[in-house]
């Protein structure tokens, strides 16, 4: 039976899709479209396939090439990781619609390398989430790695420089992931998940362990931007092209932050990260100060990119902030949040990529009331999105802050809800700003053939459609939490939290 194979047909379409787009592409250039977003829509059905299947038989697990682990890579897809899966793909293949006409307007002549990397992207990312081998994931974090360096490189003039601090920061936080996996696999002998996790308790020293530990947490949370490792961030998001911003945004740090919850609860325990040495603790201080400080900093920026870069800074926070928590309420609105998150920011982004494409900017001191009456479902997109990451009820982003502050409350951690509170205070500072400007401000600082131009059509349809489906999502997601909750996550819940 076909579905049998779904953990390995999740990423296979997306990575032959990369190496037939790229030469069909430079023999007819229309053909790289088409072809990525067939390999996105098959990827996407194995996805789906795959949570249905899990969610009525249970954890499948999948040896490549018939080879038994500990010896062999295996693919293990549970209720998290065909749930992540979903969310990887799902928004890669609303990215993909989305993104024919933005390139068009930005990187006339480079889709095809465009569609070609992008596929090695979600191939790399959607590798992470399904692999059980912490080598394999390795592999796979490189590949996505070296793609998303080349998605930003190819934005505006200072797209490259953002692109090399990308590719040093990466490529430390890689190093540091592998260097640790090297001391974990001295200690234990293993690479696979699930064997690892059952030889760590067995050890008499735990030094080599933590040394390896910490690594591998610096190394993730890097990758994650996790507070204070953001530093490539701000700028990879601002001067990446529109599409690219908009793959990157929603799901990369996210996926970081699946395989950060992997390695402290799958490959060690609860226990041993929370109560034996306080990993999780560290984690969640500093989740909570980057939550304030990235608020305060999206306050202070005029680019609605950049805005929206900060902002991602303090939302990965919350992530990190109910994986720190490290008990059921925390973890549901951690996972709760990856979902959320990576929605509402795929909304705001292609928001931004609408708006850049008819204006040519993406200033908030040049918006006025004009850009609503041009661009009304566009500006209906936002408000629902930034509303959801305000936290108004009923909003997918409520009910994942609710939780964090129900973790918090049960941690008996108060200073955490002030923290939630006090940035969900901040964030309507920065997002109501462009609201008032958008459905208030009168200002003239649009030119008259401007004017004439916008009012014509709002965005291109195969723009417009992808980000109200989003938009709609963010309600929707809302409206069923407590399904998806009961349902998903919930069955995903860690032994010993």
């Amino acid at each position: 039976m076909i579905f049998e194979h779904f953990p390995i047909l999740i990423p296979l379409p997306l990575l032959l899709g990369a190496m037939i787009a790229a030469p069909l592409g430079v023999w007819k250039r229309d053909l790289a479209y088409p072809i990525a977003l067939f390999a996105t829509g098959v990827s996407l059905f194995f996805a789906v396939s795959g949570l249905i299947f899990v969610l009525n038989t249970g954890t499948h697990h999948y040896h490549l090439g018939s080879w038994a682990p500990p010896i062999g890579i295996e693919y293990v897809v549970d209720a998290l990781s065909s749930f992540v899966a979903v969310i990887v793909v799902g928004v890669g293949f609303l990215v993909m619609i989305y993104s024919h006409r933005s390139l068009q307007r930005e990187l006339p002549n480079k889709e095809v390398p465009f569609h070609s990397v992008s596929l090695l992207f979600l191939a790399g990312l959607s590798g992470m989430v399904v692999t059980g081998d912490l080598f394999n994931l390795y592999v796979f974090l490189e590949i996505a790695s070296l793609s998303a360096y080349a998605l930003v490189s190819v934005g505006e003039k200072r797209a490259p420089v953002a692109a090399f601090r990308y590719l040093l920061l990466g490529t430390i936080g890689a190093s540091f992931y592998l260097l640790g996996l090297g001391y974990l696999y001295l200690v234990t002998g293993s690479l696979n998940m699930l064997d690892t996790a059952k030889i760590i308790p067995l050890l008499q020293e735990h030094g080599l362990v933590l040394v390896a530990l910490t690594l591998m947490i610096v190394g993730i949370g890097l990758k994650m931007a996790m507070f204070p490792l953001h530093l490539w961030l701000p700028d990879a998001y601002t001067y990446a092209p529109s599409a690219g911003s908009a793959y990157l945004a929603p799901i990369a740090t996210k996926v970081s932050a699946y395989v950060l919850i992997r390695i402290l609860f799958t490959v060690f325990e609860p226990a041993f990260v929370r109560d034996e040495f306080s990993f999780t603790s560290v984690i969640a201080w500093l989740s909570a100060v980057g939550i304030i400080w990235a608020s305060v900093m999206a306050i202070a920026q005029k680019d609605l990119k950049r805005m929206l870069a900060y902002s991602s800074v303090s939302q990965i926070g919350y992530i990190g902030l109910g994986i720190g928590l490290a008990n059921p309420l925390g973890f549901i609105g951690a996972v709760l949040h990856i979902m959320n998150h990576a929605v509402m920011k795929a909304t705001l982004f292609l928001v931004s990529g609408n708006i850049f494409y008819r204006l040519g900017f993406t200033d908030i001191p040049k918006f006025d009331d004009k850009l609503r009456k041009m661009m009304p479902f566009t500006s209906v997109a936002f408000v629902v999105a930034a509303l959801s990451m305000i936290g108004i009820p009923p909003t997918a982003g409520f009910f994942s802050k609710w939780y964090l502050v129900l973790g918090s409350i049960d941690a008996g951690n108060w200073i955490f809800v002030f923290v939630i509170a006090l940035s969900s205070l901040l964030n309507v500072v920065y997002f109501f700003r462009i609201i008032e400007k958008m459905y208030i401000s009168k200002s003239k600082t649009l030119s008259e053939s401007t004017v004439e131009e916008i009012k014509m059509r709002e965005a291109p349809i195969s723009m417009l459609i992808p980000t109200l489906v989003l938009a709609i999502a963010v309600i929707v997601l809302g409206l069923l939490n407590a399904v998806i909750v009961d349902s998903v996550i919930k069955l995903a819940m860690p032994n010993g939290l």
